[in-house]
């Protein structure tokens, strides 16, 4: 379970996140839509632990990943984030003058365990095994946003956290990307999602609507004019 409590966030005096609460189950996928700057990126940054809330708590599965240090101090737990977690930021990760398989390398913990996905795992699963000898900066957009989700998936984390995946992707490659989402909430993965693509909202369990800092749980069928004059 990922329990979310009270979680601010603030640049500078201007507040960015304001009492965020929400809670996810295994097999649930938590859909996260808002105008620009909402605060959406905001929020999967603080869960995967490359930004410090200012006050909150955030838990998976019963281990603390943000905390009250006391004094006005968080205390992150950098072991518990690690393990739980996999994030596929807007930007990728990867090195351009690396090849796919130098830059999953880097991320997977042996060459054996990285040839299994690449054979029979979920890398095999999002098709990097045929173009893993390629060289990143010769990839196509949807083809890096694979490669950064494969390397959010070293480790096989219970958690994953994407931040509009499926932004400026083609047709064929969201699709791709979305049954392998499916795939992966079978398997009792949970994923938090930020997006601004109705097909990936179809993937939701539940629905969350961002604003002013807050988020705002909505009906998981809302679309189109009704879901974006909520926002």
């Amino acid at each position: 379970m990922i329990t979310v409590t009270g979680l601010t966030s603030a640049y500078g005096r201007k507040p960015v996140l304001q009492g965020v609460s929400f809670t996810a189950w295994r097999g649930d996928c938590v859909g996260i839509v808002g105008a620009n700057g909402c605060g959406k990126s905001t929020l999967l940054s603080i869960l995967a632990g490359t930004l410090k809330p200012k006050s909150g708590q955030v838990s998976y599965y019963g281990r603390a990943a943000w905390s009250d240090a006391g004094g006005g101090r968080m205390h992150g737990n950098r072991e518990v984030i690690r393990r739980m977690t996999g994030y596929v930021p807007q930007e990728n990760p990867l090195i351009p003058e690396l090849s796919v398989y130098d830059n999953l390398r880097l991320w997977y913990p042996d060459k054996k365990t990285l040839q299994n996905e690449l054979e029979q795992g979920f890398l095999n699963l999002l098709g990097l095994d045929e173009f893993s000898a390629k060289r990143v900066s010769k990839l196509s957009g949807g083809m890096k946003k694979r490669v950064s989700i494969g390397i959010a998936m070293a480790g096989m984390p219970p958690v994953l956290l994407m931040d509009e995946p499926g932004a400026a992707l083609d047709l064929i490659c969201k699709e791709d990307i979305r049954r392998y989402l499916q795939v992966y909430l079978e398997r009792r993965g949970t994923v938090v999602i930020a997006t601004h693509e109705e097909s990936e909202l179809d993937l939701c369990s539940a629905l969350y609507i961002m604003k002013d800092g807050r988020l705002h749980q909505a009906d998981r069928c809302l679309r189109g004019e009704a879901l974006t004059g909520r926002m």
